[in-house]
């Protein structure tokens, strides 16, 4: 028994609410705890590497004279609460806040779409990819699959993004990165359809090209929704890159991802569908 243990324990918790928040966060038994704070036991070298590390102080420093331990924690910096941590720091906040919310309203966009727009690494070429939307949890989170065939003849080489989807202010958020290489991110904005069926989704792409100058472009860009379940390996197969006159295209989805400045515009503008 150690009656500076219990004193210099007494005083750590008296920076907390109470000592049930402790034992909460510690998640500890209460009536151990007691015992603790009573002065009538000490906890074993696991629990007490546990309490010091969440009160931020040593071992050896919890049997210090019940003043000497006093003074120590007056100029020790305070652990912080959770919420003052969070408001320490606003990214953080703010990156949960975004994923606690942006996927709120997204039910009724999941299923399996194609994807449309003009090649990022093949100029004057329309790609086709296959993306699935799908519910993780409390996140929404997506797959793009790029199927490329570099010449006639070769087989069909596959890339794959994996993403997350978020919902703010009636615009669907996409980001995701390639997860062969790791070195290509790409970002998406698209219109949420406000009919009572999704059938096409519209906005922009910003990605990275393929080709060795890496050059960052945007591009206008359509989402044809295709079903929740569908054939992937027959979806798979009406991907790749098409002619901008092909008849597999529809002239609504060739108008839509033409990549032109009307006059007086400034910006590359989505277009609605």
């Amino acid at each position: 028994m150690n009656d500076d243990f219990a004193h210099n324990l007494r005083l750590l918790c008296s920076f907390y609410p109470s000592i049930a928040e402790v034992c909460r966060r510690l998640d500890i038994n209460r009536a151990q705890f007691n015992r603790y704070l009573s002065g009538r036991f000490q906890p074993g070298a696991g629990l007490l590497r546990r309490l010091c590390d969440f009160f931020g102080v040593e071992p050896h420093e919890m049997v210090l004279p019940a003043a000497q331990f006093a003074r120590l924690v007056q100029v020790r910096p305070r652990q912080p609460e959770p919420r003052e941590a969070a408001a320490a720091d606003p990214v953080s906040s703010t990156l949960g806040q975004l994923a606690a919310s942006g996927s709120e309203g997204l039910d009724r966009f999941l299923g399996h779409y194609f994807e449309t727009y003009y090649a990022m690494a093949c100029p004057g070429r329309v790609l086709r990819t296959l993306v699935v939307l799908q519910r993780q949890g409390d996140r929404v989170v997506y797959q793009r699959t790029e199927r490329m065939v570099e010449r006639p003849g070769e087989r069909a080489s596959h890339g794959r993004y994996h993403g997350v989807a978020h919902l703010l202010t009636d615009r669907i958020f996409l980001t995701d990165l390639e997860t062969l290489t790791g070195l290509e991110m790409t970002q998406t904005i698209l219109f949420p359809s406000y009919k009572n069926r999704v059938t096409r989704l519209s906005g922009l792409r910003l990605g990275v090209s393929g080709s060795g100058e890496r050059m960052p472009c945007c591009a206008r860009v359509v989402y044809e929704y295709l079903g929740r379940q569908i054939d992937v390996r027959r979806a798979l197969r009406l991907c790749g890159l098409y002619a901008p006159d092909d008849p597999a295209l529809d002239a609504l989805t060739r108008e839509a991802i033409r990549n032109d400045i009307a006059p007086g515009e400034w910006h590359l503008r989505a277009r609605f569908t």
